[in-house]
Protein backbone atom coordinates (compact mmCIF):
# COMPACT_ATOMS: atom_id res chain seq x y z
CA UNK A 1 0.00 0.00 0.00
CA UNK A 2 1.43 3.17 -0.87
CA UNK A 3 1.89 5.24 2.37
CA UNK A 4 2.44 8.68 0.71
CA UNK A 5 0.54 10.91 3.13
CA UNK A 6 -1.60 14.29 1.75
CA UNK A 7 -1.82 17.63 2.84
CA UNK A 8 -4.50 17.60 4.82
CA UNK A 9 -2.43 14.14 7.03
CA UNK A 10 -0.13 16.79 7.59
CA UNK A 11 -2.39 19.01 8.63
CA UNK A 12 -3.45 16.74 11.22
CA UNK A 13 0.00 15.78 12.11
CA UNK A 14 0.56 19.55 12.87
CA UNK A 15 -2.52 19.72 14.96
CA UNK A 16 -1.73 15.88 16.98
CA UNK A 17 1.59 17.79 18.08
CA UNK A 18 0.84 20.78 19.20
CA UNK A 19 -2.18 18.91 21.29
CA UNK A 20 0.42 16.37 22.70
CA UNK A 21 2.92 18.84 23.22
CA UNK A 22 0.51 21.19 25.33
CA UNK A 23 -0.84 17.74 27.28
CA UNK A 24 1.51 15.29 27.76
CA UNK A 25 3.34 16.79 30.98
CA UNK A 26 0.53 18.02 32.71
CA UNK A 27 -1.00 14.95 33.62
CA UNK A 28 -0.45 12.83 37.17
CA UNK A 29 -1.76 9.69 36.50
CA UNK A 30 -2.66 7.40 33.76
CA UNK A 31 -7.05 7.26 34.45
CA UNK A 32 -6.62 11.35 34.54
CA UNK A 33 -4.70 10.79 31.01
CA UNK A 34 -7.27 8.63 29.56
CA UNK A 35 -10.00 10.95 30.53
CA UNK A 36 -8.04 14.12 29.16
CA UNK A 37 -7.52 12.06 25.76
CA UNK A 38 -11.51 11.25 26.02
CA UNK A 39 -12.25 14.70 26.24
CA UNK A 40 -10.94 15.89 23.33
CA UNK A 41 -12.13 12.90 21.58
CA UNK A 42 -8.64 11.06 20.61
CA UNK A 43 -10.20 7.87 21.76
CA UNK A 44 -11.71 5.50 19.20
CA UNK A 45 -9.81 7.41 15.68
CA UNK A 46 -9.67 3.56 14.31
CA UNK A 47 -13.57 2.59 14.61
CA UNK A 48 -15.27 2.20 11.87
CA UNK A 49 -18.27 4.30 12.98
CA UNK A 50 -18.43 7.35 14.54
CA UNK A 51 -20.50 8.86 16.91
CA UNK A 52 -19.51 7.94 20.53
CA UNK A 53 -17.62 10.80 21.20
CA UNK A 54 -14.57 9.93 18.96
CA UNK A 55 -13.27 11.00 16.11
CA UNK A 56 -13.60 10.35 12.42
CA UNK A 57 -9.83 9.35 11.12
CA UNK A 58 -8.35 8.15 8.08
CA UNK A 59 -6.23 5.22 8.09
CA UNK A 60 -3.48 7.63 7.34
CA UNK A 61 -4.52 9.69 10.54
CA UNK A 62 -4.59 6.81 12.24
CA UNK A 63 -0.96 6.43 11.33
CA UNK A 64 0.04 10.15 12.06
CA UNK A 65 -1.47 9.88 15.56
CA UNK A 66 0.12 6.38 16.64
CA UNK A 67 3.23 7.60 15.38
CA UNK A 68 2.98 10.97 17.06
CA UNK A 69 1.84 9.65 20.05
CA UNK A 70 4.47 7.09 20.59
CA UNK A 71 7.03 9.83 19.42
CA UNK A 72 5.87 12.31 22.37
CA UNK A 73 6.83 10.40 25.36
CA UNK A 74 2.73 9.91 26.39
CA UNK A 75 2.17 8.30 28.85
CA UNK A 76 1.48 4.44 28.27
CA UNK A 77 -2.18 3.95 27.72
CA UNK A 78 -4.79 2.18 30.06
CA UNK A 79 -7.52 2.00 27.75
CA UNK A 80 -5.78 0.45 24.83
CA UNK A 81 -7.27 -2.52 25.43
CA UNK A 82 -11.12 -1.18 25.60
CA UNK A 83 -10.31 0.98 22.61
CA UNK A 84 -8.38 -0.99 20.42
CA UNK A 85 -10.00 -4.66 20.97
CA UNK A 86 -13.55 -4.42 22.83
CA UNK A 87 -15.02 -1.47 20.71
CA UNK A 88 -14.09 -2.72 17.51
CA UNK A 89 -15.70 -6.30 18.04
CA UNK A 90 -18.81 -4.77 19.56
CA UNK A 91 -19.00 -2.89 16.43
CA UNK A 92 -18.82 -5.82 14.41
CA UNK A 93 -21.04 -8.64 16.45
CA UNK A 94 -22.55 -6.13 19.59
CA UNK A 95 -26.27 -5.15 19.61
CA UNK A 96 -27.61 -1.89 19.01
CA UNK A 97 -28.04 -1.72 22.91
CA UNK A 98 -24.44 -2.93 24.18
CA UNK A 99 -22.80 -0.54 21.59
CA UNK A 100 -24.56 2.57 23.34
CA UNK A 101 -23.73 0.90 26.64
CA UNK A 102 -20.24 0.63 26.53
CA UNK A 103 -18.41 2.37 24.02
CA UNK A 104 -19.33 6.34 25.00
CA UNK A 105 -17.44 5.43 28.43
CA UNK A 106 -14.58 3.80 26.20
CA UNK A 107 -14.44 6.88 23.95
CA UNK A 108 -14.56 9.39 27.05
CA UNK A 109 -11.55 7.65 28.59
CA UNK A 110 -14.63 6.55 32.16
CA UNK A 111 -14.21 2.70 31.67
CA UNK A 112 -11.08 0.30 31.61
CA UNK A 113 -11.10 -2.74 30.26
CA UNK A 114 -8.95 -6.07 30.55
CA UNK A 115 -9.31 -9.44 28.63
CA UNK A 116 -9.96 -12.51 30.20
CA UNK A 117 -8.95 -15.60 28.01
CA UNK A 118 -5.73 -17.22 28.74
CA UNK A 119 -6.14 -20.02 31.67
CA UNK A 120 -3.99 -21.94 33.75
CA UNK A 121 -3.26 -24.84 30.99
CA UNK A 122 -4.92 -22.77 28.12
CA UNK A 123 -3.20 -19.98 27.23
CA UNK A 124 -1.84 -20.36 23.31
CA UNK A 125 -4.95 -23.43 23.52
CA UNK A 126 -7.52 -20.73 23.73
CA UNK A 127 -10.24 -23.37 22.83
CA UNK A 128 -9.14 -25.50 25.98
CA UNK A 129 -11.06 -22.86 28.76
CA UNK A 130 -12.73 -24.13 31.59
CA UNK A 131 -14.35 -21.33 32.87
CA UNK A 132 -17.91 -21.99 33.28
CA UNK A 133 -20.73 -19.65 33.10
CA UNK A 134 -24.10 -21.07 33.87
CA UNK A 135 -27.21 -19.17 33.20
CA UNK A 136 -29.44 -18.21 35.86
CA UNK A 137 -32.72 -16.27 34.62
CA UNK A 138 -31.88 -12.81 33.39
CA UNK A 139 -27.60 -13.46 34.60
CA UNK A 140 -24.57 -16.25 33.72
CA UNK A 141 -23.07 -17.07 36.65
CA UNK A 142 -19.45 -17.77 36.59
CA UNK A 143 -16.55 -19.46 38.42
CA UNK A 144 -13.20 -20.21 36.92
CA UNK A 145 -9.39 -18.88 36.87
CA UNK A 146 -8.36 -16.04 33.90
CA UNK A 147 -4.10 -15.29 34.36
CA UNK A 148 -1.43 -13.20 32.44
CA UNK A 149 -4.42 -10.51 32.65
CA UNK A 150 -2.91 -7.26 31.88
CA UNK A 151 -4.26 -4.50 33.44
CA UNK A 152 -7.11 -6.22 35.90
CA UNK A 153 -6.22 -4.40 38.79
CA UNK A 154 -7.23 -0.72 37.19
CA UNK A 155 -10.29 -2.28 35.34
CA UNK A 156 -13.46 -1.72 35.31
CA UNK A 157 -15.16 -4.27 33.04
CA UNK A 158 -13.32 -7.60 31.63
CA UNK A 159 -14.36 -9.52 28.70
CA UNK A 160 -14.51 -13.07 29.29
CA UNK A 161 -14.42 -16.14 27.15
CA UNK A 162 -16.20 -19.05 29.07
CA UNK A 163 -18.46 -22.22 28.23
CA UNK A 164 -21.86 -21.98 28.50
CA UNK A 165 -22.19 -25.05 27.49
CA UNK A 166 -20.91 -27.64 30.23
CA UNK A 167 -21.22 -30.56 27.73
CA UNK A 168 -19.40 -28.74 24.80
CA UNK A 169 -15.87 -29.60 23.83
CA UNK A 170 -12.86 -27.25 22.36
CA UNK A 171 -14.46 -24.11 20.51
CA UNK A 172 -17.81 -25.39 20.77
CA UNK A 173 -20.40 -23.99 23.02
CA UNK A 174 -18.72 -21.03 24.17
CA UNK A 175 -19.39 -17.65 25.20
CA UNK A 176 -18.15 -13.92 25.09
CA UNK A 177 -19.52 -12.00 28.06
CA UNK A 178 -18.74 -8.59 29.09
CA UNK A 179 -18.19 -8.80 33.26
CA UNK A 180 -17.95 -5.98 36.01
CA UNK A 181 -15.23 -6.34 38.07
CA UNK A 182 -16.40 -4.68 40.91
CA UNK A 183 -17.87 -7.70 42.57
CA UNK A 184 -16.69 -7.68 45.98
CA UNK A 185 -16.18 -11.73 47.06
CA UNK A 186 -16.75 -12.87 43.49
CA UNK A 187 -14.15 -11.56 41.88
CA UNK A 188 -10.60 -11.43 42.89
CA UNK A 189 -7.46 -10.03 41.26
CA UNK A 190 -3.86 -11.17 42.28
CA UNK A 191 -0.60 -9.28 40.46
CA UNK A 192 1.72 -11.81 39.41
CA UNK A 193 5.53 -10.90 40.36
CA UNK A 194 7.85 -11.01 36.89
CA UNK A 195 11.33 -11.53 37.17
CA UNK A 196 11.40 -7.67 35.93
CA UNK A 197 10.71 -6.99 39.75
CA UNK A 198 7.34 -5.10 38.05
CA UNK A 199 3.44 -6.79 38.17
CA UNK A 200 2.32 -6.18 34.75
CA UNK A 201 0.14 -8.86 34.48
CA UNK A 202 -2.57 -10.66 36.78
CA UNK A 203 -4.90 -13.87 37.99
CA UNK A 204 -8.13 -13.12 38.30
CA UNK A 205 -10.90 -15.45 39.93
CA UNK A 206 -14.11 -15.52 39.61
CA UNK A 207 -16.05 -17.50 41.98
CA UNK A 208 -19.48 -17.05 41.33
CA UNK A 209 -19.58 -13.67 39.89
CA UNK A 210 -22.38 -12.38 37.71
CA UNK A 211 -22.59 -11.01 33.82
CA UNK A 212 -26.04 -10.13 32.74
CA UNK A 213 -27.84 -11.86 29.71
CA UNK A 214 -28.01 -8.34 27.42
CA UNK A 215 -24.41 -8.41 27.83
CA UNK A 216 -23.39 -11.84 26.13
CA UNK A 217 -21.94 -10.90 22.92
CA UNK A 218 -23.01 -12.26 19.62
CA UNK A 219 -25.12 -14.84 21.24
CA UNK A 220 -25.75 -18.18 22.47
CA UNK A 221 -22.06 -20.78 21.57
CA UNK A 222 -21.03 -18.09 19.22
CA UNK A 223 -18.23 -17.45 21.51
CA UNK A 224 -15.37 -18.59 19.56
CA UNK A 225 -16.24 -16.52 16.80
CA UNK A 226 -16.54 -13.39 18.27
CA UNK A 227 -13.03 -13.86 20.34
CA UNK A 228 -11.08 -14.63 17.25
CA UNK A 229 -12.89 -11.85 15.43
CA UNK A 230 -11.65 -9.30 18.03
CA UNK A 231 -7.60 -10.92 17.86
CA UNK A 232 -8.20 -9.70 14.04
CA UNK A 233 -8.46 -6.52 15.83
CA UNK A 234 -5.14 -7.30 18.50
CA UNK A 235 -2.51 -6.07 15.49
CA UNK A 236 -3.03 -2.94 13.25
CA UNK A 237 -2.22 0.13 13.34
CA UNK A 238 -0.81 -0.11 16.82
CA UNK A 239 2.13 -2.16 15.48
CA UNK A 240 3.70 1.08 13.77
CA UNK A 241 3.39 2.65 17.24
CA UNK A 242 5.14 -0.34 18.54
CA UNK A 243 7.97 -0.22 15.82
CA UNK A 244 8.70 3.90 16.99
CA UNK A 245 9.17 2.28 20.44
CA UNK A 246 11.40 -0.35 18.74
CA UNK A 247 13.37 2.33 17.34
CA UNK A 248 13.63 3.84 20.12
CA UNK A 249 15.19 1.30 21.83
CA UNK A 250 17.61 0.73 19.05
CA UNK A 251 19.01 3.96 18.79
CA UNK A 252 19.59 3.62 22.32
CA UNK A 253 21.66 0.08 21.90
CA UNK A 254 23.56 1.87 19.10
CA UNK A 255 24.65 4.99 21.45
CA UNK A 256 25.65 2.09 24.04
CA UNK A 257 27.90 0.18 21.88
CA UNK A 258 29.29 3.58 20.76
CA UNK A 259 30.06 4.76 24.03
CA UNK A 260 31.16 1.19 25.48
CA UNK A 261 33.69 0.61 22.09
CA UNK A 262 31.98 -2.71 21.46
CA UNK A 263 30.92 -1.43 18.16
CA UNK A 264 34.28 -1.48 17.22
CA UNK A 265 33.64 -5.53 16.88
CA UNK A 266 32.63 -6.51 13.81
CA UNK A 267 30.27 -9.04 14.97
CA UNK A 268 28.39 -6.35 17.21
CA UNK A 269 28.42 -3.88 14.09
CA UNK A 270 26.99 -6.47 11.88
CA UNK A 271 24.39 -7.22 14.26
CA UNK A 272 22.96 -3.71 14.80
CA UNK A 273 22.72 -3.64 10.66
CA UNK A 274 20.93 -6.22 11.25
CA UNK A 275 18.27 -4.74 13.81
CA UNK A 276 17.89 -2.00 11.79
CA UNK A 277 17.46 -4.04 8.55
CA UNK A 278 14.99 -5.56 9.92
CA UNK A 279 13.00 -3.19 11.96
CA UNK A 280 12.68 -1.46 8.33
CA UNK A 281 11.31 -4.70 6.91
CA UNK A 282 8.74 -5.29 9.81
CA UNK A 283 7.60 -1.36 9.35
CA UNK A 284 7.20 -2.21 5.07
CA UNK A 285 5.47 -5.36 6.48
CA UNK A 286 3.15 -3.73 8.60
CA UNK A 287 1.86 -1.09 5.77
CA UNK A 288 1.25 -4.07 3.58
CA UNK A 289 -1.07 -5.68 5.91
CA UNK A 290 -3.10 -2.21 6.81
CA UNK A 291 -3.55 -2.02 3.19
CA UNK A 292 -4.69 -6.24 2.87
CA UNK A 293 -2.34 -6.52 0.50
CA UNK A 294 -0.53 -9.23 2.26
CA UNK A 295 -1.76 -12.50 2.91
CA UNK A 296 -4.34 -14.16 5.59
CA UNK A 297 -0.86 -15.13 7.29
CA UNK A 298 -0.27 -11.54 7.72
CA UNK A 299 -0.85 -11.24 11.50
CA UNK A 300 1.53 -14.73 12.32
CA UNK A 301 4.11 -13.19 10.52
CA UNK A 302 4.20 -9.91 12.29
CA UNK A 303 4.39 -11.68 15.56
CA UNK A 304 7.06 -13.89 14.51
CA UNK A 305 9.06 -10.96 13.48
CA UNK A 306 8.67 -8.74 16.37
CA UNK A 307 8.75 -11.11 18.97
CA UNK A 308 12.32 -12.92 17.90
CA UNK A 309 13.59 -9.16 16.89
CA UNK A 310 12.97 -7.72 20.15
CA UNK A 311 14.19 -10.57 21.80
CA UNK A 312 17.52 -10.37 19.91
CA UNK A 313 17.67 -6.80 20.68
CA UNK A 314 17.72 -7.68 24.59
CA UNK A 315 20.40 -9.94 23.99
CA UNK A 316 22.47 -6.98 22.19
CA UNK A 317 21.86 -4.20 24.44
CA UNK A 318 23.89 -6.34 27.25
CA UNK A 319 26.09 -7.35 25.47
CA UNK A 320 27.23 -4.21 24.22
CA UNK A 321 27.68 -3.37 27.69
CA UNK A 322 29.75 -6.02 28.62
CA UNK A 323 30.15 -7.39 32.07
CA UNK A 324 28.88 -4.51 33.57
CA UNK A 325 25.52 -5.07 32.46
CA UNK A 326 25.53 -7.78 34.81
CA UNK A 327 26.09 -5.62 37.79
CA UNK A 328 23.68 -2.61 37.75
CA UNK A 329 21.79 -0.31 35.80
CA UNK A 330 24.39 2.38 33.80
CA UNK A 331 23.22 5.21 35.95
CA UNK A 332 23.20 2.92 39.15
CA UNK A 333 22.26 5.08 42.63
CA UNK A 334 23.16 3.77 46.33
CA UNK A 335 19.20 5.00 46.70
CA UNK A 336 17.51 2.58 44.32
CA UNK A 337 20.59 -0.14 44.35
CA UNK A 338 18.67 -3.07 42.55
CA UNK A 339 16.41 -1.01 40.39
CA UNK A 340 17.35 -2.37 36.75
CA UNK A 341 18.49 -0.52 34.00
CA UNK A 342 16.78 0.02 30.61
CA UNK A 343 18.77 -2.45 29.18
CA UNK A 344 18.40 -5.42 31.89
CA UNK A 345 14.79 -4.54 31.65
CA UNK A 346 14.33 -4.97 27.73
CA UNK A 347 16.84 -8.49 28.13
CA UNK A 348 14.64 -9.73 30.88
CA UNK A 349 11.11 -8.73 29.67
CA UNK A 350 11.58 -9.40 25.78
CA UNK A 351 11.89 -13.23 26.70
CA UNK A 352 8.58 -13.36 27.34
CA UNK A 353 8.13 -11.76 23.52
CA UNK A 354 7.80 -14.94 21.70
CA UNK A 355 5.06 -16.58 24.33
CA UNK A 356 2.47 -13.66 25.17
CA UNK A 357 0.30 -12.98 22.07
CA UNK A 358 0.34 -16.46 20.67
CA UNK A 359 3.40 -18.50 20.80
CA UNK A 360 5.72 -18.49 18.37
CA UNK A 361 5.08 -22.18 17.89
CA UNK A 362 1.44 -21.28 17.36
CA UNK A 363 2.19 -18.99 14.48
CA UNK A 364 4.03 -20.94 12.75
CA UNK A 365 1.04 -23.92 13.34
CA UNK A 366 -1.47 -21.39 11.84
CA UNK A 367 0.58 -20.33 8.63
CA UNK A 368 1.63 -23.92 8.57
CA UNK A 369 -2.18 -25.21 8.25
CA UNK A 370 -4.34 -22.19 7.63
CA UNK A 371 -2.07 -20.74 4.73
CA UNK A 372 0.03 -23.10 3.39
CA UNK A 373 -2.40 -25.79 3.55
CA UNK A 374 0.08 -28.65 5.10
CA UNK A 375 -1.49 -31.32 6.76
CA UNK A 376 -2.53 -30.79 10.30
CA UNK A 377 -0.43 -31.84 12.97
CA UNK A 378 -1.56 -35.17 15.19
CA UNK A 379 -2.97 -34.74 18.41
CA UNK A 380 -0.49 -36.33 20.84
CA UNK A 381 2.75 -35.86 18.67
CA UNK A 382 5.82 -35.23 20.46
Amino acid sequence: MDFGFSREDEDFRAEVRAWLAAHVHRTADRRTWERTLGADGWIGLGWPEAGYGNRAATLTQQVVWAEEYARSAAPPRSGHIGENLLAPTLLAHGTAEQKSRFLPPVAAGEELWCQGYSEPGAGSDLAGVRTAAVREGDRYRISGQKIWTSLAREADWCFVLARTDPESRRHHGLGFLLVPMDQPGRVEVRPIRQMTGTSDFNEVFFDGAYARVEHLVGGEGRGWEVAMSLLGFERGVATLAQQVGFAAELDAVVRAAVESGAVRDPVVRARLVRQWAELRTMRRHALRTLGGSAGPGAPSVAKLLWGTWHQRLGELAVQVRGARAAVGPADWSPSAPYELGADQHLFLFSRADTIYGGSDQVQRTIIAERVLGLPREPKGAV
